[in-house]
């Protein structure tokens, strides 16, 4: 069958390289795709959120599966467009729909159904213009340090937290009163700060049953030993040492149960993925938030370690009958190191040659910020540029094959982070 994936980054490049190695895979298309993705399939220079024409791509190249990557789509309803049309309505689609997708487009949202179901969250409270009085006084009264969420999407961005009252009460007015993340940041949710370790658990559900994906540690910060600022993310691990059977047990009866069986309950039939961050706090599991989509770079290091086939499980998951078949999991280790242009996750500069990622041995080469000029040359294209991720039998030689392999990778600017998994490994 012809398969369409959407997306531009890592994660969607991770998919293409599972996705093509499936027998039931015969065209493969990426939309818009990038440097790496155009090795594996041919990539469609289409603006995903323009839904009518991805629809008119799908029916005028006889799409049998359509993988969607990116959050953005799916919070604005491409999964309505499609089943808002008879022949496009037939297409089997993993992504959920606009209401399905609330839970990471709108945090009060997912706070809501929290509180609902019982699943263990942080403590919260939502305020917006009409009662920004009241939440300054909130946030006054708050323990240190408080936790400040745009509601919307804000591109990673939308998550503040302030060490002071004086900082919280500037901050929550600067969202709300001045437009700090635009119309995102009009409603925030301010919370309780949980302390503990962080983890991300993935779950795929058709609606009705659900398939526990291997789970991953990422690494926001920029600079080595989780210090500067926020990223999209500097590389991953998985599995993770301390998410033990005892740890998971705890999280699929607290938290993945729950929420497939809130989501049947409120009426909403989710399809697609299931991220959930949580916090490990003294082994117990506590949700900081739900995304409707894989995460980035964790995708990278989570893909790699399926070994059945992943565009059966997509087909199975977007024709609700993902109970028919069987997830297989390698018990290798994966580390993912992420190369970055210098400045970022500020200003970069874009086009600079990248030589050496065809000459890496022994690990995986995900594209996320790359594209080819005219003479075919590799450029970079973005703030975050490679993920390199390396598969072994233990930890440290998985983060050691990918920092070796991550060398070989030139560009002008060339920033990566060489702990990745440094409290696993410290001894």
């Amino acid at each position: 069958m012809n398969i369409l994936v959407i997306g531009s980054g890592g994660r969607e490049h991770a998919f293409a390289y599972k996705i093509k190695q499936s027998p039931l895979c015969e065209k493969l298309f990426i939309m818009p795709g990038n440097a790496g993705t155009a090795e594996l399939g041919m990539n469609v220079p289409l603006e995903p959120n323009d839904f009518t024409m991805v629809g008119k791509f799908c029916l005028d190249n006889e799409i049998g599966l359509v993988v969607v990557g990116p959050e953005e789509p799916l919070v604005k309803g491409i999964k309505n467009h499609f089943d808002a049309d008879d022949k496009l309505k037939q297409i089997p689609f993993v992504g959920p729909d606009k209401t399905g997708a609330q839970l990471e487009g709108s945090k009060d949202f997912s706070k809501a159904f929290m509180a609902k179901y019982h699943i263990p969250t942080a403590a919260y409270q939502t305020f917006t213009a009409e009662n920004i009085q009241e939440g300054l006084k909130y946030v006054q009264a708050h323990s240190l340090p408080v936790v400040l969420k745009a509601d919307g999407l804000a591109a990673g961005k939308g998550v503040l937290i302030c060490e002071s009252h004086v900082e919280a009460s500037a901050e929550l007015e600067a969202m709300i009163n001045n437009g700090k993340f635009g119309s995102s940041g009009s409603k925030v949710v301010v919370e309780e700060f949980l302390k503990g370790i962080e983890l991300s658990v993935f779950v795929l559900t058709d609606g009705q049953s659900y398939k526990l994906l291997p789970e991953a540690k990422d690494y926001k910060r920029i600079g080595e030993g989780d210090t500067g600022l926020n990223t999209g993310g500097m590389g991953a691990i998985s599995p993770v040492p301390f998410a033990d059977a005892s740890f998971m047990q705890k999280v699929e009866e607290r938290i993945i149960k729950p929420t497939i069986n809130g989501l049947k309950a409120e009426g909403i039939s989710y399809n697609g993925f299931i991220f959930i961050g949580l916090m490990n706090v003294a082994e117990e599991p506590y949700v900081i938030e739900y995304n409707c989509r894989m995460g980035d770079p964790e995708t990278e290091a989570v893909l790699p370690r399926i070994t059945s086939d992943f565009a059966e499980l997509m087909l199975a998951t977007g024709d609700c009958r993902l109970n028919q078949v069987e997830l297989q999991i390698s018990a290798q280790h994966a580390a993912t190191i992420m190369l970055v242009s210098k400045g970022y996750p500020g200003e970069y500069e874009k086009g600079k040659v990248i030589s050496g990622s065809d000459t890496v041995v022994n690990s995986l080469v995900f594209h996320s910020g790359t594209k080819r000029n005219e003479q075919q040359q590799l450029l970079t294209n973005g703030g975050r540029i490679i993920a390199v991720t390396s598969l072994a039998d233990n930890l440290a030689t998985a983060i050691e094959l990918s920092k070796q392999n991550a060398e070989t990778i030139l560009f002008e600017g060339k920033y990566y982070r060489s702990d990745i998994g440094y409290e696993f490994v410290k001894n």
